[in-house]
């Protein structure tokens, strides 16, 4: 007598999976706790700093303001400021981001190595990462303090970096390099270790050289990670506020007053909040545009 298997029955394949409309409330209800605080503090004050850009709202108790359509964005086509602020926080946002990016592979590759210590000296180097923009202007004030500065006492003179005029925005640009380093070099040194060393065995085979295996190698592998990077960096950048507000506060004669600065002292010195709005409006279109065509010459040459 033979036994014959009996195979279980198969389930149909629609009744096991859940219905697509019950998946989507599901997928729904699990991002909730995270969309909500994102339209509540981003989305929706966005959305009122747009609207309020079109309007001649000003500071007053009981002000009331009107819609004025797009004359704010046409007076600031002949605001002499505007233009000023804009220049040095294009100068100031390229000149962080590009030299904080070259330093920071380099500190990156350092502490790729095996070297000693190596721990102790990636902890180090993402100090200036916990500290608070506020602790971070201060301190850099009293680097540069033209009386008690370490900077004047290592150079043996007397120069008030933050008040002249030719050397402030220089001095600010270095607080801003040395702030951001941290978060740049622990991303790199992420895409680093995520290149497989098969490659660089097999470039040695050949003979290839230190500077040949990062040309070829190393930036090719970390193209992906620099184009994030420097993207987010540029943004954080032409969007700081705090730690030159801090450190200068624009001073002096505005050379250091970029465009965030300019618009919170429209906003809360001057009280013209509509126009504020709409400097921050038109800031974010140019951020946009910017960073819209690097991103797609970067995509271009990878393809």
């Amino acid at each position: 007598m033979t036994a014959v298997a009996t195979r279980p029955p198969r389930t149909s394949p629609h009744k096991r999976r859940k219905p697509r409309s019950r998946q989507g409330r599901e997928t729904l209800l699990l991002m909730l706790p995270a969309l909500v605080p994102v339209l509540l503090f981003s989305v929706g004050p966005l959305l009122y700093g747009i609207g309020l850009a079109f309007t001649d709202a000003r500071a007053g108790r009981n002000a009331v303001y009107e819609f004025v359509g797009p004359q704010n964005f046409v007076d600031l086509l002949s605001d002499a400021d505007f233009w000023s602020s804009f220049r040095i926080g294009l100068i100031w946002a390229v000149s962080v981001t590009g030299l904080q990016f070259l330093l920071s592979l380099g500190l990156a590759i350092l502490l790729n190595q095996n070297l000693r210590f190596r721990g102790v000296a990636r902890v180090l180097a993402v100090v200036p990462w916990a500290m608070p923009p506020v602790v971070i202007g201060l301190m850099w004030r009293l680097v540069y303090h033209p009386d008690a500065g370490i900077l004047n006492s290592m150079l043996g003179t007397d120069i008030d970096w933050l008040a002249d005029f030719s050397l402030a925005l220089p001095a600010v640009i270095v607080m801003g390099i040395w702030s951001g380093m941290p978060q740049t070099t622990v991303v790199l040194l992420a895409g680093l270790q995520g290149v497989p060393k098969e490659l660089y065995e097999a470039v040695e085979v050949d003979g290839a050289g230190t500077w040949r295996r990062f040309w070829n190698i190393t930036l090719p592998q970390l193209r992906p990670v620099i184009v994030a990077i420097t993207s987010l960096d540029f943004v954080w950048n032409i969007n700081q506020f705090s730690l030159v507000y801090v450190l200068t506060q624009g001073g002096p004669g505005g050379q250091t007053r970029l465009p965030m600065l300019f618009a919170y002292e429209q906003a809360f010195r001057y009280g013209f909040f509509g126009y504020a709005a709409a400097l921050g409006v038109a800031t974010m279109i140019v951020v946009l545009a910017v960073l819209g065509i690097y991103l797609w010459r970067q995509m271009r040459e990878a393809s």
